[in-house]
């Protein structure tokens, strides 16, 4: 059975990714035509990426990743659709060898007998624009599967064979696709185990931590700006909503009250409130200066504004992938990004429960708790 390289020091069966990547299934079983769907959409963003590539040549400079991450994403569908067929991915795999129309030069039985971290990934001469048309043209063939009878098995192990074989062309390993994949979902789908998350500043004096427990005193003023007192302090300045048509942003600072609650992270409370980590300069100026701000500024700016389209997230227990790989591509590159969209999923709704209810009210208290990962709403005294 093949390893699969998930992170540096840590190796897993292709079976236990199989596993892990049934756990985020949120599709029922009889739910195959979803999955088909899935499967032709995630090849057509294959080739999206290809074409972008081809226009935008150089000036793309996510496509490795972006390819990596799409031809993820169609293995989780088709190891799904094999699950929903009664299927092992590992026949459909060895059956490739077997049956596929020319030999490529990573044979499926590499993929099931040798670390998939010591595959070839090399790229061959198989040109990437034919071998993407065949792979679409076996995904548009899987489409009319309605059971596991021998001919869907027969297009599933046509399907992976030019799977393997686009893999090849685009230069991407098996191994780096897996490892994205499990990485991508796992994030997204499963809830974190808090005790395994990171804290960011647990090693700092407590004059340069976020608050571990806070109560942020919101009001509005009369002139409609809204104001903060924490401990009795009057932090930042009054804020307006900025706009013509008033929406309530004057309260967005419950945004980044929420992060420092449920993701331990907000470079905007720390400026706030001076908890800076000027002990450590490289701290201080990578994660907690002008930048970072500036970050999570625009962040909450454009969460917002998606937000208001579908009424500040009410009713809502999930939110669009779309919308949290955006989170994802915000935020790269700073000490966040070690917390999965999960956790951010889950940061962003609690965040905007308690924002509906300070706007409602035009003030209140934002209660938040590092140690529970919860922000929460209370009204102000004589409410």
């Amino acid at each position: 059975m093949s390893k699969v390289q998930i992170d540096r020091g840590q190796t897993i069966l292709l079976s236990d990714y199989l596993k892990q990547a049934a756990t985020t299934d949120r599709f029922t079983d009889a739910d195959l035509q979803p999955i088909l769907l899935g499967l032709f959409g995630e090849v057509g963003s294959i080739m999206a990426a290809a074409k972008k590539h081809h226009r935008e040549k150089d000036a793309y400079v996510g496509y490795q990743r972006a390819v990596e991450e799409e031809f993820g994403d169609a293995l989780w569908y088709l190891t799904a659709l094999c699950r929903r067929l009664g299927w092992s991915i590992d026949e459909i795999l060895a059956r490739t060898t077997e049956n596929g129309s020319y030999k490529s030069a990573v044979a499926a039985s590499d993929l099931l007998s040798s670390p998939l971290s010591e595959v070839s990934s090399v790229k061959t001469l198989l040109p990437l624009d034919a071998t993407l048309i065949k792979l679409g043209e076996a995904a548009a063939d899987l489409l009319s599967i309605s059971g596991p009878d021998e001919s869907a098995r027969a297009r599933l192990v046509t399907f992976a064979d030019r799977y393997l074989h686009a893999l090849q062309a685009a230069g991407v390993s098996f191994a780096s696709a897996v490892r994205i994949n499990l990485a991508k979902v796992r994030g997204r789908f499963l809830a974190p185990d808090h005790a395994a998350l990171p804290t960011f500043d647990s090693a700092f004096s407590v004059d340069e931590q976020l608050p571990s427990e806070f109560e942020i005193i919101v009001r509005q003023r009369a002139s409609g700006r809204s104001c903060l007192q924490w401990n009795g302090v009057f932090i930042g300045d009054p804020l307006s909503d900025n706009i013509r048509d008033p929406d309530g942003y004057r309260f967005h600072d419950v945004f980044h009250f929420a992060n420092a609650a449920v993701l331990h992270w907000s470079p905007t409370f720390r400026a706030l409130i001076k908890h800076k980590r000027k002990s450590d300069p490289r701290v201080d100026e990578a994660q907690d200066s002008g930048r970072a701000i500036v970050v999570e500024e625009g962040l909450s700016a454009f969460i917002f504004s998606r937000a208001k389209q579908l009424n500040f997230f009410e009713g809502q227990r999930g939110l669009s992938f779309d919308l949290l790989k955006t989170v994802e591509q915000f935020v790269a590159g700073y000490e966040v990004e070690a917390c999965p969209l999960k956790l951010w999923e889950d940061a962003i709704l609690q965040g905007y429960d308690v924002f509906r209810s300070i706007r409602t009210n035009n003030g209140g208290v934002v209660v938040g708790s590092r140690a529970s990962r919860k922000v929460s709403y209370k009204p102000l005294a004589g409410s």
